[in-house]
């Protein structure tokens, strides 16, 4: 029980104020779907999509071990974030 407390917790820290969780409200707050529908849907994309992220994550654990899968994963948060600030910047000068 230890071990789902910790991983709810911090998956449950790091998803608040997130784009999907935004989205969400911004789904909800609309009105046009029942607010019951806006809550399946988006767990049900949630579920798939850390479905995904445990196969991939299990499967790379098998081949790579801890530090370097750390190390990898940090270097992939990095480069996804700089490609989203150039993103971000690129769109800036455009406007």
């Amino acid at each position: 029980m230890t071990a789902f407390l910790s991983v709810f917790i911090t998956i449950f820290i790091a998803e608040l104020g997130d784009k999907t969780q935004i989205a969400a409200a911004l789904f909800a707050a609309e009105g046009d779907r029942p607010a019951w529908l806006v809550f399946l849907a988006t767990s049900a994309a949630l579920v798939a999509s850390a479905g995904a992220a445990v196969l991939l994550g299990g499967a790379a654990g098998r081949f790579v071990q801890g530090p370097t899968l750390k190390i990898i994963a940090g270097v992939a948060f990095i480069v996804i974030g700089a490609l989203m600030i150039r993103g971000a910047l690129k769109g800036a000068g455009a406007a």
